[in-house]
């Protein structure tokens, strides 16, 4: 791994990305590209080709998981390429998928407020970049609660939905019942199967195992 390093940064907040870049530069590192979105994001890897990305989760249009799925779509291209995420939040449904990519190596996810000390980082930044993996523990604690609860993922309405389906309930009784349109509820059921990991398979009900998993 070369000492110095070629890094795209994604980062909406302008103080944040000009003084990340400020910092990596006094390490020898260059910044060959600072943007503020995903779309940005994966356009600059594709014009650069880093040595590694390092993005945060929640960026525009709607400051959600933008940052998030853009690294997981490039590491879905570019397999070997490090990525570093560096955020306020613990994206739990993506981070997972994060991690696992790429054979989990040269991927990183650090929180910021707990980023104790410059030389942390940067040691942190070349360690992925180099191939290994860096997780913050409070990221690791939160992956590891949801493991062990599958309906975390579920928002309020899902788990309702959910409920309602292990009463045996339609889904034109269900849209009824919380006064939602037929599709509504069939959209909120594709999003449990989903998120409980529960594909389309010939040989599997998977509105039955969704049921299951909710009953444990």
């Amino acid at each position: 791994m070369p000492s110095a390093l070629r890094v795209v940064l994604a980062e909406d907040g302008v103080l944040l990305r000009e003084g990340l870049t400020a910092l990596l530069g006094r390490f020898g590192h260059e910044v060959v590209a600072a943007v503020g979105d995903a779309t940005a994001l994966r356009e600059a890897v594709a014009a650069h080709e880093p040595d590694i990305v390092v993005t945060d989760v929640r960026m525009p249009p709607a400051f959600q998981d933008e940052g998030l799925r853009a690294a997981i779509a490039l590491r879905a291209e570019r397999p070997l390429l490090p990525v570093l995420v560096l955020s306020q939040y613990v994206q739990r449904e993506y981070a997972a998928e994060l991690l696992d990519s790429g054979d989990g190596t040269g991927v990183g996810y650090l929180l910021k407020d707990r980023v104790g000390q410059v030389e942390e980082f940067v040691a942190a930044l070349a360690r992925v970049a180099g191939g290994g993996t860096v997780v913050d523990p409070e990221v690791v604690r939160q992956l590891l609660r949801r493991r062990r609860d599958p309906l975390a993922a579920l928002t309020p309405r899902e788990r309702e939905v959910l409920a309602l389906v292990a009463e045996g309930r339609s889904n034109v009784a269900i849209a009824r019942e919380l006064v939602v349109s037929e599709a509504a509820v069939g959209k909120h059921i594709g999003n449990i199967l989903a998120k409980l990991g529960l594909p389309p398979a010939e040989d599997t009900h998977r509105r039955v195992l969704a049921v299951l998993t909710y009953l444990r």
